[in-house]
């Protein structure tokens, strides 16, 4: 069973900084493009970034700058370090990834369960 595991959500106050990781696991063949989504009350779920096995790297004009997206290819793992804070940052943010299960030669979509980020003071 193949599954992705986020961690590192909290409260932060506004200006603060939070590091978000997401690990996958189970038996997987690879992992194409990661990323992270996020869903704040009421909104739909939006693109954070993204990042490809090679690390090219992908953000909407929203999150140019504050966020960081990076991976780590041996440990099935991908990462969000988010800067200055803000009260809108408050969501549900998801990790995302293309993985290729042992089961299956094809890409499958998998999604973690979300962590929560509240930023408030």
């Amino acid at each position: 069973q193949v599954q992705l595991v986020e961690s590192g959500g909290g409260l932060v106050q506004p200006g603060g900084s939070l590091r978000l990781s997401c690990a996958a696991s189970g038996s997987i063949l690879a992992i194409s493009t990661m990323g992270w989504y996020r869903q704040a009350p009421g909104k739909e779920r939006e693109l954070v970034a993204t990042i490809t096995s090679g690390g090219t790297t992908n953000y909407p004009d929203s999150a140019r700058g504050r966020f960081i997206i990076l991976r780590d290819n041996a440990k099935k793992a991908v990462y969000l370090q988010i800067n200055s804070l803000k009260t809108e940052d408050t969501a549900v943010y998801y990790c995302n990834a293309e993985i290729m299960p042992s089961f299956r030669f094809t890409y499958l979509q998998y999604w973690g369960q979300g962590t929560q980020v509240t930023v408030s003071s």
